[in-house]
C-alpha cells in the first residue's frame, strides 16, 4: 500500500517548518514513504545516504553496537527532526513496531532552504547615487570590489553586456533560474516579491544608478526569489552566470577543508560560524560554533565582529557561500568550509544526536 503525506503534515517538522507552503507542495510530492515492519532497519551505522529521514507513524529505536540507547515515538518532540542526521550514520536505527517513515532529497532541501533564506532586499542597505553617470566609480567603491584581484575587474567590464530598457520591463521574474548579474548603470527599478498562495506582490524596495541585483540566486543555485521591473528608462549592465561565478563570485568566496580549518580555529586565528536554522544546530554542530542564521544574517550583522575570521558552514556549501558572499560586501574576512558538516568527525561534534551516540559510550 502506498502512503501518501500530505505538504500540511510536512509543518511539523524541523527545518522543514521554515520552507514556504509553495515549497512544501514540492518537497511533498518528492519525497519517498516507506512503511516498515517492526524488526525492519531504517539505517545502519556507517551507512552514507545522505537523505533525511522522519519518523511519521510508530516507534523506532537507535542503536549502538546491538544496544539500544533511545526510542523515538512519531509525534513527540524527538521525531520532530530528522533521525540521527549525522553522515556516515553514527547510529542503527529500526522499527520497534510497524512504522511509517519518509525520506527527504538532502540536496534539494538544501537548495530550497538557500532560496527561501536569501534574497531579502533591506532597504535601507541599498545605497543610491544623483548622479548615473557615476554609478562605475559606485561600484568600484564597494567592498566586493575592492577584494576582486584587478585582472578579474578589467575581465568583468570587458565581459559586462549593456542592454537598454524601458519603462515596465521586466528583468528577472520570481521563480526563474538565474542566468545574470545586473549593474544599473542608469535609471530606477521596483523590487517586488509574491507570498505563496497569493497573487498581490509586495514591494521590497527601490534600486538606482550603481545599485546590484541577480547574485543569490547564482551563488545559491537557486531560482529568483523576487521580482524587478523598470520604473524608468534606463541601461543595465548584466554579466552572465558563467562569468560571474568564475570572475567575481569565486575570488570572494574563500574555501578550506576541516583539518586546516581546525587548526585555524584552535590557533585562535579563526572561529566558527554555523549559518543553518535552529533545529539543525540543536540536532549537531560544531563544538563552539556561533550560531546566525543565513535568513537573519543581515539583521544581526551588529553582533558580528568584523576582526574575527569567520569559517561559515552548513550541510554542504550552498547556504554558507551566500552567507560568505553577504559577509564580504561589509568587510568581513570569511571563509567557506568545504563540504559543509559532512567531513567533520563526531568528536568535535556536540548536540542533541550526539548525545543520545555518548550516552550509550
Amino acid at each position: 500500500m502506498s502512503k501518501t503525506i500530505s505538504f500540511l503534515d510536512l509543518n511539523n517538522y524541523q527545518p522543514l517548518d521554515s520552507l514556504t507552503p509553495e515549497n512544501l507542495k514540492e518537497i511533498a510530492e518528492k519525497l519517498v514513504v516507506l512503511e516498515l515492519k517492526k524488526g525492519d532497519a531504517v539505517f545502519k551505522e556507517g551507512d552514507k545516504d545522505e537523505d533525511h529521514i522522519f519518523l511519521y507513524t510508530g516507534n523506532i529505536d537507535l542503536l549502538k553496537a546491538g544496544k539500544t540507547l533511545k526510542t523515538i515515538e512519531a509525534g513527540t518532540a524527538a521525531a520532530k527532526t530528522a533521525v540521527a542526521h549525522i553522515i556516515p550514520r553514527n547510529l542503527s536505527c529500526v522499527a520497534s513496531s510497524d512504522a511509517i517513515i519518509f525520506k527527504v532529497d538532502a540536496d534539494l532541501l538544501d537548495l530550497m532552504l538557500a532560496w527561501d533564506q536569501t534574497g531579502s532586499f533591506q532597504v535601507e542597505e541599498l545605497s543610491s547615487s544623483d548622479d548615473d553617470d557615476d554609478w562605475m566609480s559606485h561600484i568600484l567603491q564597494t567592498e566586493a570590489f575592492r577584494r576582486i584581484p584587478p585582472a578579474n575587474i578589467q575581465a568583468i567590464f570587458t565581459s559586462l553586456e549593456d542592454i537598454n530598457v524601458n519603462v515596465g520591463d521586466s528583468i528577472i521574474r520570481q521563480g526563474e533560474p538565474g542566468d545574470y548579474f545586473y549593474i544599473i548603470k542608469s535609471g530606477r527599478c521596483m523590487v517586488t516579491r509574491k507570498n505563496p498562495g497569493s497573487d498581490e506582490e509586495i514591494k521590497l524596495a527601490d534600486l538606482s544608478s550603481g545599485d546590484t541585483f541577480g547574485e543569490e540566486a547564482l551563488i545559491s543555485e537557486a531560482t529568483r526569489n523576487a521580482s524587478i521591473v523598470m520604473l524608468t528608462k534606463g541601461t543595465l549592465s548584466r554579466l552572465s552566470k558563467q562569468d560571474f561565478l568564475s570572475l567575481l563570485n569565486e575570488p570572494l568566496i574563500e574555501k578550506i577543508d576541516y583539518t586546516a580549518a581546525k587548526l585555524k580555529v584552535n590557533s585562535g586565528a579563526a572561529s566558527w560560524l554555523d549559518v543553518r536554522l535552529p533545529g539543525e544546530y540543536e540536532s549537531v554542530h560544531i563544538k563552539a560554533a556561533t550560531h546566525m542564521p543565513l535568513i537573519f544574517l543581515r539583521m544581526k550583522l551588529k553582533e558580528l565582529d568584523p576582526m574575527i575570521n569567520y569559517i561559515l558552514y552548513c550541510d554542504t556549501e550552498r547556504r554558507s557561500s551566500s552567507a560568505s558572499y553577504i559577509l564580504s560586501e561589509k568587510g568581513f574576512k570569511t571563509t567557506v568550509l568545504s563540504n559543509g558538516i559532512k567531513d567533520v568527525p563526531p568528536e568535535d561534534l556536540e548536540g542533541s544526536n550526539i548525545a543520545i551516540d555518548q550516552a550509550g559510550i
